[in-house]
C-alpha cells in the first residue's frame, strides 16, 4: 500500500498505467492541486503523451497547459471512483485554469473501461 498523494504512490500508479492503450492526440502537461488535505495543499503533475503517462511527480510544473484544483474530500471521492470526474468538473468541484480545450478532449478517456479498471486497481493499493 502506498499513501495517497506521495511520490511512492505517484510512482506506483504510473507503473500500473503502463498498460493503458495509446490514444493519438491525448497529450497534455497537467498540474494538479489538492487543497485542504491533512498534510496541507499538495501539488503534483502528469505529463501525458498519446494517452501514456510519461511523468508523474510531486511539485509544480512551470509549463503546464492546464491546472486542475480540487478540495481534498472531493479528490478522494474521485480517486476511489465514488465521484465521476466528469460530473465533478461539471458541478464545479474541479476548478480548471489554462487550456480548456485540452481538458474537454481528455475527459472522455475517464469513461473508458480500461481507465475505470485502472482506477479500481489503483484505489486497491492506496492508503487514504
Amino acid at each position: 500500500m502506498s499513501k495517497w498523494l506521495t511520490q511512492d504512490w505517484l510512482d506506483e500508479s504510473r507503473k500500473m498505467a503502463e498498460g493503458q492503450p495509446e490514444r493519438a492526440g491525448a497529450s497534455a502537461r497537467m498540474q494538479y492541486v489538492v487543497t485542504g488535505g491533512p498534510d496541507g495543499d499538495i501539488e503534483y503533475y502528469w505529463v501525458l503523451e498519446n494517452g501514456k503517462l510519461t511523468e508523474s511527480q510531486l511539485g509544480h510544473l512551470d509549463d503546464s497547459e492546464v491546472t486542475l484544483t480540487t478540495g481534498y474530500a472531493d479528490a478522494v471521492k474521485i480517486q476511489k471512483g465514488d465521484l465521476d470526474a466528469n460530473a465533478a468538473f461539471m458541478q464545479g468541484k474541479v476548478k480548471v485554469t489554462g487550456n480548456m480545450a485540452k481538458v474537454m478532449a481528455l475527459l472522455p478517456i475517464t469513461n473508458a473501461p480500461e481507465y475505470k479498471q485502472l482506477q479500481t486497481e489503483i484505489a486497491a493499493i492506496t492508503e487514504f
